[in-house]
Order: C-alpha cells, then structure tokens, then sequence
C-alpha cells in the first residue's frame, strides 16, 4: 500500500504567504487607484498644467503603478500556495495553471505600463536658475 506524503510547509513560506495574500486582496484597491492617478495625470497634460505639476501627478502614477504591480505578483504567489515557497517543483507545476496565468498576465501588463510610463512619460522638473 502506498501512502500519501505529508507535504510540511515551513513557518517562513506560510508567513510570505499570509503577507502575499494580504496584498492581494489590496489589489482591486490598488488598481483603481492607479487609474485614478493615471486620469488625473492625462487631465494635467491634456489641460497644459505646469510642468511641475505634471511631474509631481506623473511620479505619483508610478507609485501607484508600482503598488498594483507588486500585488499583483503577490496575488499570482498566493494563487500558487504556502508549497510554493519552498518546492519548486509545485511552483513550477502550479505556474501552468490557467488561473497563475491570468494573475501573470496582468503583473507583467502592470510591469510594461509601468516601464514604459518611467521611459517616455514622466516629464521633467524645470530647473530654475539664479540671476
């Protein structure tokens, strides 16, 4: 007869997941916040605020974009499992799974919007100069 084995997770991988799934289930949260700070930058650009403006709603959208990426990637670890932590053969085999593919393709979209947005769309700070 053969036994099922007993999988122990370690007290470490069960503490990073309770603090994964704790982000997760900020990331709805964070999104819309994202897309507010995201609105409110488009508003500033397509109204012609001042460039300091601009700058301070455009690094206030990376941060945002910054907070929904990272729970994000918490949601898709927490998807995954405490056994995920410490086994890499289940991560592996959990990461083919239909629903870790979904929270994937959302934290590297959040990832791309991000990098692109810190490359091409934050303007910068005018210098002031001394007379």
């Amino acid at each position: 007869m053969i036994r099922s084995r007993q999988h122990h997770v370690s007290e470490k991988a069960a503490a990073r997941h309770a603090a994964d799934a704790e982000l997760a289930a900020r990331f709805g949260e964070l999104l819309d916040a994202a897309r507010a700070a995201e609105q409110a930058f488009r508003l500033a650009q397509a109204t012609g605020a001042p460039l300091r403006e601009q700058h301070a709603l455009a690094m206030h959208l990376d941060e945002a974009l910054t907070s929904a990426m990272r729970a994000a990637y918490a949601a898709e670890r927490a998807e995954i499992g405490p056994r995920g932590y410490d086994d890499r053969i289940f991560r592996r085999k959990a990461m083919a799974t239909p629903a870790v593919h979904a929270l994937t393709d959302e934290a590297e979209r959040l990832l791309t919007l991000r990098e692109t947005h810190r490359l091409t769309g934050i303007p910068p700070v005018p210098r002031s100069y001394a007379a």
